[in-house]
């Protein structure tokens, strides 16, 4: 992952560019038009595209000659035959829905923690809280930590075999990292890792994860995307708001899954794949991105829609965002929305959808319903969550407080707040 400061203007293609451009404004680029350009970024200026040589075929094409273009071209180039290599569409989920006897949803990274909160046990649901500091073998210097960001862990069982899958990594490594270890999280065990979306606050803390614990994840795990959309640089408002790191993920061995189409992960738990807009919902729109490599960063434009790839910033419409599911035996399916940038009850419908099944258990996560969106809004949401009654509604992360209010209000202690270290387990019928 990269902040990517000097990408943090637009590009905007110009007819020429002048001899006093210092030589550090110049970022090799790959927009995906022509040849391989070099881009030149002002803050306060123009942008200007330009290209790099003469040669006629773009920088991905097959058998076609290569642009010398600086160290951000050869990542790039690296990048692309690596991504080639250790890329692979996920296996799609048909009529065999996995199911599982029992999940575990842990909250590793979120936006708060609780004190004085008690433990729970509800018809098929136990709510495991951990103060903060409980911990009677460390200094009470060392806390689970809240910040701006989600991560999840879902440790699942079904027929004696265990599963453990990681989802999103949450804004920071240091808090990660810090909370796996207070909590007691393995990495070595895990089976496969999601990332919902391309947004920093999940997956800022990967490349600090896989700093530390690459080297003891199993061979080869597979880590899914909803799309080569995944990986473009991003702005919020007129802020950067980074890249994901694809260099990081293949260099620590993992295999790079898209999974456009529901697709199953380690055997228990299957995506949503892209979420079609099916309800009332008009989520918002936080974040612009550019479609293009600049300086070994971004998504490659011969795998994105033609229509996006306009030379500069473009709404950011979260055609890649996923949600992981889990079917509990005779209870029904635990979404783990995480952002819900295409709307919750679109989420919700896209998890139904895919495998068949109506019964809704829980719905877990970020709801993104927050202002601008008003009291009518909400009011209409709850409306469509009580239509499909899940049993339990526990929200968290980009929520919001008026949801969360209203939603206590209707529906009553269905609804449930998550918080940093929680466990929520959810078993089977017998």
């Amino acid at each position: 992952m990269a902040l990517l400061p000097q990408v943090r203007w637009p590009a905007k293609p110009v007819e020429s560019v002048g001899n006093d451009v210092p030589s550090d404004e110049l970022i090799p680029a790959w927009t995906g038009k022509g040849a391989p350009r070099v881009i030149v970024m002002r803050q306060g200026g123009p942008a200007m595209l330009f290209n790099l040589c003469n040669c006629a075929a773009p920088l991905a094409s097959s058998g076609g000659p290569l642009c010398i273009g600086g160290a951000g071209f050869v990542t790039a180039v690296m990048a692309t035959l690596a991504a080639n290599v250790r890329t692979r569409e996920a296996k799609r989920l048909r009529e065999n829905v996995p199911e599982v006897d029992q999940v575990a949803v842990r909250i590793v990274t979120d936006n708060l923690t609780q004190l004085f909160v008690p433990e729970e046990t509800r018809d098929g649901l136990t709510i495991e809280r951990r103060v903060p500091f409980s911990y009677p073998d460390r200094s009470p210097r060392y806390i689970l930590n809240a910040e701006w960001g989600l991560s999840l862990q879902a440790q699942s069982f079904a027929g004696g075999e265990e599963r453990n899958v990681l989802v999103d990594f949450g804004f920071t490594p240091e808090v990660l990292n810090n909370n796996m270890a207070i909590i007691g999280i393995d990495p070595s065990t895990f089976d496969a890792m999601v990332l919902s979306h391309g947004h920093y606050d999940h997956f800022g803390g990967m490349v600090g994860f896989l700093e530390r614990h690459g080297r003891t994840l199993k061979k080869e795990i597979p880590f899914y995307v909803g799309g080569e959309d995944a990986f473009c640089i991003r702005r919020s408002g007129e802020s950067q708001f980074g890249a994901l790191d694809r260099k990081a993920i293949l260099d620590s061995g993992l295999t790079l899954m898209m999974s456009s189409e529901p697709a199953v992960v380690a055997d228990h738990a299957f995506t949503t794949g892209r979420i079609g807009q099916v309800s009332f919902e008009t989520p918002l729109r936080p974040t612009t991105e550019i479609i293009g490599i600049f300086d070994g960063f971004g998504c490659f434009p011969e795998k994105m829609p033609p229509e996006k790839n306009t030379g500069g910033y473009i709404p950011d419409n979260f055609d890649h965002e996923i949600a992981t599911i889990y079917n509990v035996k005779e209870r029904g399916l635990v979404v783990l929305t995480s952002c819900s940038h295409r709307g919750v009850i679109n989420t919700v419908r896209a998890a139904m959808s895919a495998s068949g099944v109506d019964q809704v258990l829980a719905v877990i996560g970020g709801f993104h319903i927050v202002p601008p969106l008003n009291d009518d809004y909400i009011r209409r949401a709850i409306a469509e969550l009580r239509a499909i009654d899940p049993k339990y509604i526990i929200v968290g992360h980009c929520t919001g407080d008026r949801f969360y209010d209203l939603a206590r209000i209707e529906l009553g202690d269905r609804v449930i707040h998550s918080a940093v270290g929680t466990r929520f387990v959810f078993t089977g019928g017998l």
